[in-house]
């Protein structure tokens, strides 16, 4: 895979995925810039790449916010002159609500961080993909995109399908620029993302490979190897797609 001189933006990248992702990307070559919004945790991961002999940066804002994203993706394509690869990785659950009780405040709040993000972050960089090496975007959707989530959390799955489709959007905006855009769905990967059930029911936890074909949870390796693949020019004709990475669990058993 062609990756040596890139730059990579991955936002969310302080722990899980994201940070896999950005060790993967890293040691093909790229330079990786991290989002995040602890600053402790950022310095703690650029400290970690950099003992790798990675190229990396850290920035620390809000994604789901409008001016901070403004700012900061200004400040780093100035600073670079180009975005190569864009990774829209920020996001989550946000918690867990019933739509009877929901608040407002709450749904928007899960919005935000899945779908505003990755419509902020990626208006703010087009035109710093536009002076990319075979620019891409690379947003992370959800099994709940497709299935709406389990109980209480039905509001994510519908932020994530829209998620699935602002990537299809953005790939027909994007072509005539030559910016690919795809998105990547991740099954039930084993991160601190569900640190909660694992301790509390592992039992539980260690059921939900039952309802995986290939017989195991998914490891943020395997996510950080599709992403990559994505990202070079191996994928230079796959565009408006988004690849589950699940194991077969999207067709159960």
């Amino acid at each position: 895979m062609k990756l040596k001189g890139k730059t990579a933006l991955i936002t969310g990248a302080t722990g899980g995925i994201g940070f896999e992702v950005a060790q993967h990307l890293g040691r093909q070559g790229c330079t990786v810039i991290l989002n995040g919004i602890s600053d402790e945790h950022g310095a703690e991961r650029l400290q970690t790449l950099k003992e790798e002999g990675i190229e990396a940066e850290y920035y620390g804002f809000d994604v789901t916010d409008e001016d901070q994203v403004n700012k900061n993706i200004k400040a780093i394509g100035d600073k670079y002159g180009k975005i190569d690869i864009l990774i829209n990785n920020a996001g989550g659950l946000g918690g867990r609500s019933r739509f009877e009780e929901m608040t407002t405040e709450f749904y928007r709040s899960v919005m935000a961080l899945n779908l505003d993000s990755t419509f902020f972050v990626s208006r703010a960089a087009i035109p710093y993909l536009k002076k990319g090496t075979h620019p891409t975007i690379i947003n992370f959707t959800s099994n709940a995109a497709w299935n709406a989530g389990g109980p209480g959390a039905g509001i994510y799955g519908t932020s994530k399908a829209g998620v699935h489709a602002i990537t299809r959007a953005l790939a027909k905006d994007l072509a005539e620029y030559g910016i690919r855009v795809n998105a990547v769905s991740p099954g039930t990967i084993d991160t601190p993302f569900h640190a909660q059930i694992k301790s509390t029911k592992p039992e539980v936890f260690a059921s939900w490979k039952n309802n995986i074909m290939l017989g195991r949870l998914g490891q943020p390796r395997d996510v950080a190897a599709v992403v990559a693949f994505l990202a070079s020019e191996d994928a230079a004709f796959i565009t408006a797609e988004t690849i589950q990475i699940g194991g077969g669990q999207a067709l159960g058993i």
